[in-house]
């Protein structure tokens, strides 16, 4: 069932978002060469708790840490470990959950750690486009699947591979609620988008059409090729207005501060 938010709760689902946003800023501009992604995973969890929120993803089914870093080939799940040293190239993405006050806020960003090679800064374009058209199908009465099939025509159309395994979501006060949200699909299908409805749009992006592989850990998710993925996610909130991008592009921001 999708669970339709107040006004009140959506002021608190944004403040948490916003919360969540801030703190994948500092983790990306902390993402240098020769930083471990377990001194990220420590950092999160100090800044989520100085927030005064506890991290959302650290025991969800078992998984064991507070962040999802994922490098290079890893498309999500990354676990992060101060035994994986980023080198420049690297490719990252920071995929990240709290909850405050009974609410939810997710989401994720991919950077680059110094100058990465011209096929991921593209990868890293496409996905954030892809990201963009998706949040423009966003309105009340449009079907659900017209994100969908925004956001994989337009990566379709640039030479590049959505992962069909992982989907966005509904969120509030779970972390993953109704509806799921393919990065695919033909449009005009599935549930009309109504008022106070928030949602997850993460499109994941690869070099590749092969089935994902699961890692020994069972949880990182790797591609088919080893090719390069990037990743982002953002909350949104349908209102009457348009669309709200409750964490505010992320990878935007990340960009005026690196300048």
């Amino acid at each position: 069932m999708i669970a339709l938010k107040t006004a009140s709760e959506l002021e608190l689902i944004e403040e948490n978002a916003k919360l969540l946003a801030d703190i994948l800023v500092e983790l990306a501009l902390a993402a240098r060469p020769g930083v471990t992604t377990g001194e990220l995973d420590r950092l999160a969890d100090r800044l989520i708790r100085a927030g005064g929120a506890r991290p959302a993803f650290k025991g969800y089914q078992g998984y064991p840490a507070t962040l999802c870093a994922s490098v290079n080939e890893e498309i999500v799940h990354g676990i992060p470990s101060d035994r994986r040293v980023l080198a420049p190239g690297d490719v990252l993405s920071l995929d990240l959950g709290l909850v405050r006050r009974g609410y939810y806020a997710d989401a994720a960003v991919t950077v680059g750690i110094g100058e990465v090679t011209p096929v991921a800064a593209q990868l890293m374009d496409v996905a954030q486009g892809a990201l963009r058209e998706g949040v423009k199908r966003v309105k009340i009465g449009a079907r659900l699947s017209d994100i969908s099939h925004a956001i994989g025509a337009y990566v379709r159309r640039r030479g590049f591979f959505v992962v069909r395994e992982f989907v966005g979501h509904g969120i509030g006060r779970q972390l993953h609620e109704d509806p799921q949200i393919p990065n695919f699909g033909p449009p005009g299908r599935g549930p009309r988008l109504r008022e106070g409805m928030v949602i997850c749009l993460e499109p994941m992006v690869k070099t590749d059409d092969l089935p994902v592989r699961i890692l020994a850990d069972g949880w990182t998710a790797v591609t088919g090729s080893g090719g390069p993925a990037a990743h982002y996610e953002e909350m949104v909130a349908v209102l009457p207005e348009g669309p709200k991008v409750l964490t505010g592009w992320i990878w935007e921001e990340i960009w005026r501060k690196r300048k």
